[in-house]
């Protein structure tokens, strides 16, 4: 994996769903290196996006899910740099709250694997948070890119459209759990964990209806 590396822009802005709108901070990750990158959840501010990627060629925009502070700079982005806006497609209706004339430009479905710079990002569909939510687990980097399906300290949100928590929590139990102790959750908002420190935490989740 000589030169790939992981970077995080933390951009602002708000989310909206069911007649609310909160201001929220988001993490937008970039995997790649000197040359070519993947950029995972456009959120907010194209123009930082294309800063951090620095005249980088990027392959792909990739929606963790597309609740509209994930996918709002989607378009900007993908019209300056050319790359493909990828989307599972459960979260069709949910995009098209956001972007009602522009369509993704492919989908992602489970076990897709995504290369770049010679790291391999294996799409996993993990419904709950949102009906087309999918992490991406780079074994050869020990990372697993969770979106709002994991968060330090628990699930994500299930209390609004299209969500549900039964769901999220069989996604995170059978998807995420069996990935090694080890792996660096990158989520979509706040702070980094691992698989191992949120493992021991499913019951309690469960118990208290997180």
């Amino acid at each position: 994996m000589a030169g790939a590396r992981i970077e995080r822009l933390i951009t602002s802005g708000t989310f909206s769903l069911d007649g609310g709108t909160w201001d929220v901070d988001n993490n937008v990750w970039i995997v790649g290196d000197d040359e070519e990158a993947v950029v995972i959840d456009a959120a907010h501010d194209a123009d930082a996006i294309a800063r951090a990627l620095d005249g980088r060629t990027l392959r792909a925009i990739v929606c963790t899910h597309a609740h509209n502070d994930h996918i709002d700079a989607a378009p900007d982005l993908a019209a300056r740099t050319g790359a493909p806006i990828l989307l599972h497609p459960d979260d069709l209706p949910l995009w098209k709250q956001t972007h009602p004339e522009r369509a993704p430009d492919g989908a992602l479905t489970d076990g897709q694997r995504l290369t770049v710079a010679g790291v391999e990002l294996t799409v996993l569909h993990t419904p709950g948070h949102a009906p087309g939510a999918v992490c991406l687990h780079a074994h050869g980097l020990s990372a697993l890119f969770s979106g709002d399906t994991l968060f330090a300290g628990g699930p994500g949100a299930t209390g609004r459209s299209y969500s549900d928590f039964p769901t999220i929590i069989a996604s995170i139990s059978e998807r995420l759990l069996s990935l090694p102790g080890d792996t660096v959750v990158h989520t979509g908002h706040g702070e980094n964990t691992t698989i191992g420190a949120e493992a021991p935490h499913l019951q309690e989740w469960i118990d208290r209806g997180f």
